[in-house]
């Protein structure tokens, strides 16, 4: 299984929307150890799935034998025919998942169908691995939205830019290349309007080896509440060569909007009852386009909007060695407490040190 998730991996950048699947196929052996016959991942939408691959690399010698795949096979026809099938169809004895699948279209249905056809199942084997690789996966399918990751550089002292808006280079290169494949893996990234006009960013996906297979740029979107998002902003631009972008605003302006689909990008008004965009039907409209991880870089405004409003899933955070002062700007745009108790308290993942940069990784505690 540990295999099987390793091979998962390989389309941690690619399979968007579906989940990250690996597969390994196993030849039961009398001394108790068993042959590999055949491996297989899920690299993208639309192509065989991980089952398949193994099964056409194993061949006839998947009959009797025992597949250890990542996910709960499928029990439905989409773009490809229904993995719990093919497995029956080939003969194997046993299958292990390591999770059940959370999609209501599978939700234990692919194990019923194999274990109805007289083939031994099981679930559970490193679940939780299983479930981090697909963690924005399990979020839409679960609760209705894309996990959303908040990803910001600071100094020791929590400070990410000048007051006159200078940020460059907060980390060093190690920090700024591994920001990259976090991007990489995310389905969108999102920004402000705010973070557009200072820096003017492109926002795109830069030196990450996608091992072979083709680039895959995540959907750029801006919340722009007043869309006052210049169309030559480089944000939006291949937006009609295949690098999407979209706009959120709050405001329904017939002439910023037909400005903004003259250069291919897409717009969506969904605004709250003071004028800004309502930040979990964002959400909740970019999980029915199958986002399932959203990768925020932003200003300390919509960082504060999103954390206020309990958007924040997780927090990617680059701490540089050094000091910048009292008078620079901010991770997040807060309003004073007055008890510790009222502060977000955070558990920490992971710490990685990258270079001279310090990477953590947190969740709020619920």
């Amino acid at each position: 299984m540990a295999h099987a998730l390793r091979l998962a991996r390989l389309g941690l950048y690619t399979t968007t929307p579906n989940p990250r699947v690996g597969c390994v196929i196993v030849q039961s052996a009398a001394d108790g150890f068993g042959t590999v016959v055949g491996t297989g991942w899920h690299a993208k939408a639309g192509e065989p799935h991980a089952e398949v691959h193994a099964l056409r690399e194993a061949g006839d010698k998947a009959k009797g034998a025992t597949a250890y795949v990542t996910l709960e096979p499928c029990n439905h026809t989409g773009r490809t025919g229904p993995c719990s099938e093919a497995l029956v169809a080939a003969g194997v004895s046993r299958v292990v998942a390591a999770m059940q699948d959370p999609n209501p279209l599978v939700a234990g249905q692919g194990l019923a169908r194999l274990a109805a056809a007289g083939i031994q199942v099981h679930s559970g084997l490193l679940e939780n691995e299983a479930i981090e690789l697909n963690i924005g996966f399990v979020s839409r399918m679960t609760r209705g939205r894309p996990w959303l990751r908040l990803k910001t550089a600071a100094s020791l002292d929590g400070k990410t830019a000048l007051n006159n808006n200078a940020s460059q280079w907060i980390t060093g290169e190690a920090a700024r290349q591994d920001g990259h494949r976090w991007r990489a893996r995310a389905c969108a990234i999102l920004t402000g309007f705010g973070t557009v006009k200072e820096d003017n960013p492109q926002m795109t996906v830069r030196g990450v080896d996608y091992g072979g297979l083709p680039p895959r740029q995540p959907l750029r979107i801006v919340v722009d509440s007043r869309l006052q998002i210049y169309p030559t902003a480089n944000i939006l631009k291949g937006a009609k060569d295949g690098s999407p972008a979209l706009i959120v605003g709050a405001v329904e302006d017939e002439s910023r909007i037909a400005a903004l689909r003259d250069v291919g990008a897409e717009v969506l008004v969904i605004p709250n009852e003071h004028g800004k965009v309502e930040l979990h039907s964002m959400l909740r409209a970019l999980a029915e386009r199958g986002i399932n991880e959203i990768h925020a870089e932003a200003g300390f405004k919509l960082n504060g909007s999103l954390l206020r409003e309990c958007c924040v899933d997780e927090f990617l955070i680059y701490q540089a060695p050094m000091l910048i002062g009292d008078n620079a700007q901010g991770m997040f745009n807060l309003h004073e407490l007055t008890e510790l108790s009222q502060a977000t308290r955070l558990k920490i993942i992971d710490r990685t040190l990258l270079g001279d940069d310090l990477r953590i990784l947190a969740r709020p505690v619920k």
